[in-house]
């Protein structure tokens, strides 16, 4: 048992508390992640995605998890399962300073998490307050940029990443 941590980072011009719509426990957020094999090192060619809400029965039975999946290429049998009161919103200091913010822990069992794709469901709240709901982030959408009527200035989401940091 693994571990890891998605931690992300962005640059927020007049934003801040970047995070999935409800929260960093949005039971409804959907996470997508490639996953490599801890037996043989494949890496799956799309993206899985998992999401607080959504668990099944482990192959062993013992327990639910939000993810149970067998690697492609070697056969062996892999489980995720999603802790919850990890996470803090990306603050705007933290976005100025290039520190990553923690969002979810990911236990996985025979897997790996890779390459976290950004998608749909953020939201933000501008330096002067006006809330910036259902961001969209995914690689067809690109950068998110709109106009703070209150704060009478424009803000944006660009340069997002993120990386998996193994904890214990």
């Amino acid at each position: 048992m693994v571990n890891y941590l998605l931690m992300i980072c962005a640059d927020l011009d007049n934003l801040t508390d970047f995070q999935p719509q409800g929260g960093c426990d949005d039971p409804n957020f959907t996470y997508y992640f490639k996953l490599k094999c801890g037996n043989c090192g494949e890496v799956t060619q799309k993206e899985t995605c998992v999401s607080l809400n959504e668990t099944v029965p482990s192959a062993k039975g013992k327990s639910d998890v939000h993810l149970a999946q067998k690697c492609k290429f070697c056969s062996r049998d892999g489980t995720i399962c999603m802790a919850t009161g990890r996470g803090r919103p990306l603050t705007q200091e933290q976005a100025e300073s290039g520190t990553y913010a923690p969002l979810m822990l990911f236990d996985c069992r025979g897997y790996e998490p890779v390459d976290f794709v950004f998608g749909t469901g953020w939201k933000a709240e501008s330096l002067a307050g006006t809330k910036f709901n259902d961001i969209d982030l995914s690689p067809s959408a690109g950068d998110f940029a709109e106009y703070d009527e209150k704060g009478e200035c424009p803000v944006m989401i660009s340069n997002f990443r993120a990386k998996f940091d193994v904890v214990k």
